[in-house]
């Protein structure tokens, strides 16, 4: 078989690492493009293990893209800063793939060398030797950055139970109540929350025609219906510490929403954009 035609093979994989490694399917494709061109120019001869040599390459140039963002000071984007086609593409993605809202939400958290790390060895399964050829590196600081990215990435996510058994409990709740809100299951959502719960949202992220204040458990529970689409593109997760969510459509952050939580019943949701710093990060326009 031709190198090209294998490559042709490796392409829906390739692309799924890259995507990963990006954050979009756009720039996923662009670097996959990239990699087939240098298969083109690549003789057979000189390429021992051909799946191997296409990861290698296809990681080299999303490592290059992710540390040319950082050399130019970029954060991730925030979702409404995305052509719509774009979201609209990286959403197809990630339920054609079954990708993670979540995990791509925190791989945007983690330096260059640990987001490659991390992807190539703990969801591709390269072994670390790959990995620190990619990195340019030895495999044992490969090994430290891909641990580095793990604990990073642990810290995030309510479905790991660390810290406080209350944070465990808080964060079943928010599932609870995502989950209800999808389904439109006003009656679970009343009894997760206190009659006077209060819904805040930001002016910046309020949708047209939206009050930025509602009082009352069945108020809040009714009003989840006039936001469908952003309910299904929100993931639990910890923010600051705490039971929280992020709304990232096509896994690009939107809005972080706070629950505070008395009991087992939520008294305040606050809606607003990820400051910069250690809760959500976002690329500048």
């Amino acid at each position: 078989m031709e190198l090209i035609d294998e490559f042709e093979a490796a392409r829906p994989r390739l692309l799924s690492l890259a995507h990963r490694m990006l954050g979009s399917v756009h720039d996923a494709e662009d670097v996959v493009q990239a990699a087939w061109l240098r298969t083109r120019a690549a003789k057979r001869t000189e390429v021992q293990n051909p799946d191997g040599w296409f990861t290698t390459v296809t990681a080299r140039l999303c490592l290059d893209q992710l540390r040319a963002r950082e050399r130019r000071g970029e954060l991730p984007l925030l979702a409404d800063a995305i052509p719509s086609g774009q979201i609209a593409a990286d959403e197809d993605f990630l339920h054609r793939e079954d990708v993670s809202r979540a995990l791509l939400v925190l791989l945007d958290q983690l330096t260059p060398a640990q987001r490659v790390a991390y992807v190539l060895h703990d969801l591709f399964s390269a072994p670390f030797e790959q990995v620190a050829t990619v990195l340019g590196t030895s495999p044992t600081n490969a090994k430290k950055q891909a641990s580095r990215a793990r604990l990073r990435i642990r810290e995030h996510n309510p479905d790991v139970e660390v810290g406080p058994i209350e944070t465990a409990e808080h964060a079943r709740i928010v599932e609870a109540f995502l989950a209800a809100a999808r389904g439109g299951d006003i009656d679970t959502l009343i009894t997760l929350m206190a009659p006077d719960v209060v819904r805040t949202v930001a002016p910046d992220v309020l949708p047209g025609g939206a009050a930025a204040e509602v009082r009352g458990a069945r108020n809040v529970a009714q009003e989840t219906r006039n936001f469908i689409d952003r309910i299904h593109a929100s993931v639990p997760m910890l923010v600051n510490g705490r039971a929280g969510a992020v709304i990232a459509p096509g896994g690009h952050p939107l809005a972080l929403i706070r629950f505070e939580i008395a009991g087992d019943r939520i008294t305040t949701i606050t809606i607003a954009r990820p400051r910069q710093g250690p809760e959500v990060r976002y690329r500048r326009p």
